[in-house]
């Protein structure tokens, strides 16, 4: 047995019952077998976003017939002189990519790929400044084609390419989408370089390993062809034809259905060093995919790790290990929290093209632990919320010319003396990503473990409503919610317009952010708002020594 194939290293101490209970009820009722022959009423009665969602077990077929004209495509990308390949998309279409770039990175020769995932004005004006639009290569990313976020991207940079290119600016413009789709339709008029049209029946966030993800991999030199070959190898494990305990995804699914059950819903993931950012992923699968119907696992990513004592006994840790990266602090960390009792697993990868392999790993096992759960994990019907408000807020900008008046400021410090055991505090940062703010929102996360022992994430918005913000509405009322915003970044002439719009980037994030506030109380959450003016990195600072 290769050490890719080994089983994962296992303490559950008091909860292997459990488990072995949980495997027992998959195999009865044939739950792996039903999965794989598309049977919707593993979860639900009614079909709806089920039958059309599972193509995700399937995409080993259709994207190795793609994988010579994905090379094609890589390699034309790298013969057309393009330095930059700047990914416009939200949720299941940005974050897949940004692991993949993270992990693995572009071969020699490759432009290197940016992943634009905000609309906050100083990220967009970021990633402007940083990039030669002559040599810069737009895949615009989006399953439905409809989604905002990236349309006005789209459009900023259509103008900004088109100043420096003329009439040639649609060779810098490649799609991913659904066929048929706006965005589709887009493409054809706009006269983009290339079109990917992606089988319909795969949800975004188990899209990865379909166009969405190997797209850009492509792009910026990644083997393809390797990534699906781990993938299809973890799939093969994943076999109905297999002994459910001998499944690496039921497996998993079991374990973290029958810990949630236990009220070990706290899913703290750690990873090595190169494969880091895998979290993000994981955290957006299981979020969106299990919070709903007033439950859920919670997915805790980029945490920074603590002594056994300062967690709560609602954690459940798992831990990807990469052979051959820097694991000393790491494996120590986990081997004290396994000796405390925290129930603990450790994934083996080889190298950090197995991450294509742990994708198809958690899909399924987000599958399975649905199914114990109880809830559907292909739809997700709180999203929709925020949406709904931020449009709200957008037609009331259109009819008074401003946008209303905005949440009053509170106190975190206010908002967390209501923590109780179990409870978890989501910061939310409407700010553009830095080095400094994400150090600042670490040490954050670190003392409010210290003090209250609950457990911490951390979003960007307006990412982290195409991830987190389902499970923020739909799962246990067992949040507090610490919106973060920093009304003074990007304002007046700092604004970026958005061509043909009737608003600019900063009215969009602000009307993003309003919503989703609205959203959160109209659901019953606990929620805080904290104006970061005029520092996002100092800001954090400040509230860190408030606590």
């Amino acid at each position: 047995m290769t050490e890719r194939a080994a089983r994962p290293t296992v303490a559950l101490g008091s909860y292997t019952a459990d488990v072995t209970d949980a495997l027992k009820r998959l195999d009865e009722q044939a739950v792996v077998q039903r999965i794989w022959s598309g049977d919707h009423t593993v979860w639900r009665d009614d079909p709806a976003e089920i039958e059309n969602r599972l193509g995700w077990l399937h995409t080993d077929g259709d994207m190795k017939r793609e994988v010579d004209a994905l090379g094609t495509f890589g390699g034309n990308v790298r013969d057309g002189g393009f330095r930059d390949v700047v990914l416009l998309g939200m949720g299941g279409s940005s974050l897949g990519p940004e692991v993949i770039r993270a992990s693995i990175g572009s071969a020699d020769g490759f432009p290197e790929l940016t992943v634009l995932d905000s609309t906050v004005p100083a990220w967009v004006r970021s990633v402007t400044a940083a990039i030669d639009p002559r040599k810069t290569l737009f895949i615009v990313s989006s399953k439905s084609g409809s989604t905002i976020e990236p349309n006005v991207l789209y459009k900023h940079f259509r103008g900004v390419v088109a100043e420096a290119v003329g009439e040639s600016a649609g060779d810098h413009f490649v799609a991913v989408t659904d066929p048929g789709s706006p965005l589709a339709s887009l493409a054809a008029a706009d006269g983009f370089r290339r079109l990917f049209e992606n089988r319909t029946d795969i949800g975004g966030r188990y899209s990865v390993l379909s166009h969405f993800g190997l797209v850009p991999a492509a792009a910026i030199g990644v083997d393809v062809a390797r990534l699906l070959e781990r993938a299809n190898d973890m799939g093969a494990r994943c076999d109905a034809a297999l002994d459910v305990p001998s499944n690496p995804g039921a497996w998993l699914g079991a374990m973290l259905g029958a810990l949630a059950l236990k009220g070990r819903d706290k899913l703290t993931i750690v990873a090595s060093p190169s494969v880091a950012s895998i979290g993000l992923w994981i955290e957006q699968l299981i979020a969106e995919s299990t919070g709903k119907d007033g439950t859920g696992i919670v997915p805790v990513a980029g945490e920074p790790l603590g002594s056994p004592e300062e967690y709560g006994d609602d954690r459940v840790f798992v831990y990807l290990r990469v052979s051959g990266d820097d694991n000393a602090v790491l494996d120590v960390a986990t081997e004290r929290l396994a000796g405390a009792g925290h129930p603990l697993v450790q994934l083996v990868l080889t190298d950090a093209y197995d991450i294509a392999a742990e994708f198809f790993r958690w899909e399924f096992a987000t599958a399975v632990a649905g199914s114990i759960l109880g809830v559907q994990p292909f739809d997700q019907p709180n999203v929709q919320a925020a949406k709904d408000a931020t449009d709200r807020v957008l037609d009331g900008y259109r009819a008074a010319g401003a946008l209303p008046d905005a949440a009053p400021v509170s106190s975190a410090k206010e908002l967390l003396a209501g923590a109780r055991p179990g409870d978890y505090l989501a910061v939310m940062a409407y700010v553009a990503q830095s080095g400094g703010v994400d150090a600042a929102a670490a040490a954050l996360r670190k003392r409010v473990m210290e003090r209250y022992k609950i457990a911490t994430t951390f979003g960007y918005g307006p990412r982290f409503l195409h991830s987190t913000g389902q499970l923020h509405k739909g799962g246990a009322n067992s949040g507090l919610f610490l919106q973060l915003t920093c009304d003074a970044q990007g304002d007046g002439e700092d604004d970026v317009a958005i061509p043909g719009g009737d608003f600019g980037f900063r009215t969009l994030v602000a009307a993003q952010a309003l919503g989703d506030f609205e959203a959160l109380g109209a659901a019953g959450r606990r929620v805080a708002r904290v104006d970061l003016s005029p520092d996002a990195e100092a800001g954090i600072l400040r509230l860190l020594a408030e606590l």
